[in-house]
C-alpha cells in the first residue's frame, strides 16, 4: 500500500516550511500485531502541498467522508469506503505543532478483515530537516535505499 504525506491542515495553522522533510512511520496491523517501521524523505513546497490535499479531497466514488473537522492547528478526518464486500473505516488525527513539525495518526477498520487486517493503525511523524539537496525538488521522495522517486511534476 503506498503512504502518502498525509498533510491535512487546519485553516488556523502554521504553513510547513517549504525543504527536505523526514518521514518516519511506524504501521501496526492486527489481529497479527505485525509492525513496520519505514524512514524515507521528501522534498516539499507549498505548491506541493495543495497538490496533496486536493489530490485527498478526491475519494473514489465508494469512499465518503464522515467528518472532516480543524482547529488550532489539529484535523480530524473519518472516511468509509466499501471495497467488494469489506467496510473501511479510517479516522485520522493530524497534529501540527511547528511549521517544521507534524505528527497523524490514523486508524483503519476492515469489518469482514481485508488481507487478514482487521484493523491497522499508522503513525507518521515529519520534520523539517533543512533545504532540498540539489537535485531534489518538490515531490521527490527519497526512499530508504537512498533511491528518487518523483511523486509530483509540476
Amino acid at each position: 500500500m503506498l503512504v502518502v504525506p498525509l498533510i491535512l491542515v487546519a485553516a488556523d495553522a502554521p504553513s510547513l516550511k517549504e525543504g527536505f522533510w523526514s518521514i518516519h512511520s511506524v504501521r501496526t496491523e492486527q489481529p497479527s500485531g505485525k509492525q513496520r517501521e519505514l524512514v524515507r524523505s521528501i522534498c516539499r513546497s507549498h505548491a506541493y502541498d495543495d497538490f496533496v490535499r486536493e489530490k485527498l479531497k478526491k475519494l473514489p466514488p465508494t469512499c465518503k467522508i464522515i467528518t472532516d473537522n480543524s482547529t488550532g492547528g489539529v484535523t480530524t478526518m473519518e472516511t468509509e469506503c466499501t471495497v467488494n464486500e469489506t467496510v473501511v473505516h479510517s479516522k485520522t488525527v493530524t497534529t501540527i505543532s511547528s511549521e517544521t513539525a507534524y505528527r497523524s495518526e490514523q486508524h483503519t477498520t476492515y469489518t469482514p478483515p481485508l488481507a487478514g487486517n482487521s484493523e491497522v493503525t499508522m503513525v507518521i511523524d515529519e520534520a523539517y530537516k533543512g533545504a532540498c539537496p540539489e537535485g531534489v525538488e518538490p515531490g521527490d521522495m527519497i526512499g530508504p535505499d537512498g533511491k528518487k522517486v518523483a511523486s509530483w511534476k509540476h
